[in-house]
């Protein structure tokens, strides 16, 4: 029986430079990989110094491809601690006529890291709506809550209780 194994390419140096800005104190970052689609950060443990798994980082638009905005989908890379909280969202794509005053402005990202994977992600509420830009911003909303809560499912151990 054969098993056909899909090669990991390395993180690039621009792959590379947004998974720093995800995770800032991470000491190498393994290539995309798994099932999910995911990068693994790693920082070293303060006690061991050996490496430990600091969080994952994924795309939006391969966990949920059918959320779009107003004019097509919102490619958001999503940086997920061990701990089910968001350590950040870059926004590197889109195509939205007035993403210069929503999705664009660095408001938009920022207000995402440190939220919980079990926050509402309601637009209006806990997420900053934007007026003209309400569709694009509930998708992105969505994209982000929805991608992140699959990952945490799948990928890491819930806490204890």
């Amino acid at each position: 029986m054969f098993m056909t194994v899909r090669a990991q390419s390395p993180v690039n140096s621009r792959q590379e430079a947004q998974l720093r800005q995800l995770f800032p104190s991470a000491t190498s970052f393994a290539p995309k990989g798994g099932d999910p689609p995911h990068f693994k950060a790693f920082a070293n443990d303060p006690r061991t110094g050996s490496p430990v798994l600091a969080g994952l980082a994924f795309w939006t638009t391969e966990l949920a491809p059918l959320e779009r905005g107003y004019d097509g989908p919102i490619k958001i890379l999503v940086g997920l601690d061990t701990s089910g909280m968001l350590a950040g969202v870059i926004v590197t794509e889109h195509h939205e006529p007035y993403g210069y005053f929503s999705v664009d402005l660095p408001e938009f990202p920022r207000q995402f890291k440190g939220k919980n994977i079990r926050d509402p992600f309601r637009v209006g509420e806990d997420i900053d709506a934007v007026s003209r830009a309400t569709l694009t911003v509930r998708s992105a909303a969505r994209a982000v809550k929805d991608s992140a809560r699959r990952v945490a499912r799948q990928l890491l151990t819930p806490p204890s209780q």
